[in-house]
């Protein structure tokens, strides 16, 4: 807003060379010549000088109130701006959550795979102590000319699940 310049009063003023100065600085004769805001309109009988200096005024106060509204505009844009941005910061979110889930599925899975061969080693460990243990019974055991029946092991776990031909 422009500044109000404040003048000192002095005994020789002259207000008629000082409408005469405004007015050469004027486009224009009249009062009603210079558009004014819609909002205010001169009182009748005013003197020149004050109906100019009451433009001058409004003037500055019409330019103040169009800057607070460009102010007020670009406060908008900005806002709007900001809500673009929490759209996509929300969408980042969303995927941030959904890659997580996906990490943590795949996570379970290895787990649970993991797991399941720990177990099937464990079986397959057993197994192989078996079989040692009756292959050290038939080497230590009676020797006689009789046929020993083979006799199928008793598998357990995941290790009674695999068939030789699954392993092989």
């Amino acid at each position: 807003m422009a500044s109000v310049e404040q003048l000192r009063r002095r005994d020789g003023v002259n207000l008629v060379q000082l409408e005469a100065d405004i007015s050469s600085v004027r486009s224009g004769s009249s009062i009603t010549s210079i558009a004014l805001p819609d909002y205010v309109e001169h009182t009748a009988g005013v003197t020149r000088v004050g109906a100019l200096s009451a433009e001058a005024v409004i003037r500055d106060y019409e330019s103040a109130a169009k800057e607070i509204e460009a102010m007020g505009t670009e406060l908008i844009d900005a806002a709007q701006k900001c809500e673009a941005l929490t759209a996509q910061v929300h969408d980042a979110i969303a995927f941030m959550r959904e890659t997580a889930a996906g990490y943590r599925e795949e996570g379970r899975k290895i787990f649970k795979r993991i797991e399941e061969c720990a177990l099937f080693t464990e079986d397959v460990r057993k197994t192989c102590e078996q079989v040692k243990r009756r292959m050290v019974e038939v080497s230590v055991g009676p020797s006689s000319d009789e046929e020993l029946e083979p006799q199928e092991p008793e598998l357990s776990g995941i290790a009674g699940q695999v068939t030789i031909s699954e392993i092989r």
